[in-house]
């Protein structure tokens, strides 16, 4: 049985409010993750969704550990150094999965969430990341909420994605001339080096 983390993360700030590119100096609003459990044949046997705000960060950073994937969108470039100064360990070093990384090497070039989603899921995201700011700071009840179920839904929508691409051997988009294109991808675990004999 194998243990994965899927997540998505807030931030309380966009680039054009900062003077850096530090995804670590926008603030993180709310994380939100899927951790589940899967048979060797890669699927699904239990699973469970958990949001944290950042008060509520302490019980979230053990959950991360002791997993064999981390799996997000995008997520060594933006949701991982956002997060690493918050965490009490050394966040960075985990088992990362970076999903826009894997579809990169396929195609040259990327590849938004949404358009992944459109094609793979017949579905779209549920909102924008500028909004998310706009409910940060409005911080009411049905604002925060909002936040919550935008950032639960990516969870949702990265995680679909992931195992569409773990069932199928590949990926779909529509390329500028408004044509869909299937690209392979292997999102599979490595097989297990054989043992050694010493004798």
């Amino acid at each position: 049985m194998l243990t994965e983390i899927i997540f998505d993360i807030e931030t309380q700030k966009l680039f054009e409010n900062i003077d850096s590119s530090d995804p670590a100096d926008l603030g993180v609003s709310i994380v939100c993750l899927y951790k589940r459990q899967i048979d060797q044949d890669q699927n699904e046997i239990s699973g469970q969704m958990y949001s944290f705000w950042p008060d509520d960060f302490d019980s979230m950073w053990p959950l991360f550990t002791n997993v064999d994937r981390i799996i997000g969108f995008n997520s060594k470039k933006f949701d991982a150094p956002a997060l690493a100064p918050l965490s009490p360990f050394d966040f960075l070093s985990l088992n990362h999965f970076d999903l826009m990384d894997h579809v990169k090497q396929a195609l040259g070039f990327r590849l938004s969430l949404n358009a992944l989603a459109r094609q793979c899921l017949n579905q779209s995201k549920t909102d924008v990341s500028t909004n998310a700011v706009i409910y940060w700071r409005q911080h009411t009840k049905k604002s925060l909420q909002k936040l919550k179920t935008y950032c639960q839904q990516d969870v949702y929508v990265t995680r679909d994605i992931y195992d569409y691409g773990l069932k199928n051997k590949q990926l779909k988009f529509k390329d500028k001339w408004n044509t869909i294109r299937s690209f392979p991808i292997d999102f599979s675990y490595p097989a297990p080096s054989p043992q050694t004999s010493l004798f």
